[in-house]
């Protein structure tokens, strides 16, 4: 395993960004179980091009993510592969929260009178961090939920399931281009929990294997291996 390039600690209800080259693979792990971590994805070379929800789940035929299956952009092409996951399912149609849902939700909060223990919610902290790189509101996507898990009945409502994630379990992402990757530790949108009490999640970066031949994200749809071949002429 190669040495880590680059690690910390998001605290809970925070968000971070970062640039992840080709070649490198972000491990996220949820350090206190419960955790859930929304998370956008952009080219970092051309940002109008970034994750596409309906495009990776029709593609791979599925409603959530794990080990074998890949994140998708707009063109085509595959922005991350996730390599290994020990929690098994994570949340790709939750969304994420706003000032007002976390309002409603767990009541009045002011940084004057809780100074960092007050109420964030995850679409202004998204914002925050797009602002960095000139992107803002019209460059919002649908987002990940790693860690989290949601279900939909026969009747389409979608049910959030408590304690999909343990202590210590973690989710691999190898980039396949270059990538700004945003994340935030809010609370899912779904959670019943009346009470605020987002996670803290730990996050590493090391250089990735090369991708192999037999690689399992590659192989594990016949589309994945045509994202991988647009993927790789991009870089040509």
């Amino acid at each position: 395993m190669s040495p880590v390039l680059w690690e910390d600690v998001i605290q809970p209800g925070s968000s971070w960004s970062l640039i992840l080259r080709r070649g490198r693979e972000l491990h996220i792990e949820d350090v206190e179980g419960g955790a859930n971590v929304a998370a956008l994805f952009y080219n970092f070379d051309c940002p109008v091009e970034r994750y596409n929800m309906p495009d990776t789940l029709k593609a791979q035929h599925t409603a959530h993510l794990t080990k074998g299956f890949v994140l998708y952009s707009d063109m085509g092409r595959i922005l991350c592969s996730i390599t290994q996951d020990s929690c098994g399912w994570h949340d790709p149609i939750g969304s994420h929260n706003d000032a007002r849902a976390v309002f409603e939700k767990y009541g009045p909060s002011t940084y004057q009178a809780e100074r960092n223990n007050y109420h964030r919610n995850t679409r202004d902290n998204f914002l925050m961090e797009l602002e960095k790189y000139g992107l803002g509101l019209r460059d919002l996507t649908p987002n990940v939920n790693f860690f989290g898990k949601v279900v939909v009945d026969h009747d389409g409502a979608m049910k959030y399931v408590a304690g999909n994630s343990r202590p210590g379990d973690s989710v691999t992402l190898r980039a396949e281009m270059n990538l700004l990757v945003v994340l935030d530790t809010g609370q899912h949108p779904l959670d019943p929990n009346r009470h605020y009490a987002p996670k803290p999640v730990k996050f590493s970066v090391r250089e990735a294997p090369p991708v192999a031949a037999d690689d399992l994200c590659r192989l594990s749809r016949p589309e994945n291996a045509r994202g991988f071949v647009n993927t790789e002429r991009y870089f040509l």
